[in-house]
């Protein structure tokens, strides 16, 4: 049966799918691009760890490299993978409410 001669309960079900698959992907995309900066700034954070104390460091700022202290870098690294591991987290129990979603209408579907 094609999409078109669906029942109006049925076609509206089919089109909540199609939402619920756009932001399953949006929210994949989302959770992958936090992932990949979280675990560059966790190595950010590992290489800060090999470097003299009294090293002079620069941090980007827009398009500025702007000198920084070792203690503020750390803390700026820090805080930085702890806002990420949060999103992450948010990301990951948005992606398992989708998840449920999608299966809800699967089965209503069937």
């Amino acid at each position: 049966m094609a999409a078109g001669n669906l029942p109006p309960e049925a076609q509206e079900k089919l089109e909540e799918l199609q939402d619920l698959q756009e932001t399953a992907q949006q929210v994949a995309a989302q959770k992958t691009e936090a992932e990949n900066r979280l675990t560059e700034t966790e190595t950010a954070l590992d290489e800060l760890e090999e470097i003299d104390e009294d090293t002079t460091m620069y941090r980007e700022v827009g398009e500025l490299l702007v000198e920084t202290d070792y203690d503020e870098a750390q803390e700026d690294l820090e805080e930085t993978v702890d806002n990420l591991e949060i999103r992450v987290e948010t990301l990951e129990k948005q992606e398992e409410r989708v998840q449920e979603q999608f299966e809800e209408l699967q089965d209503e579907l069937e």
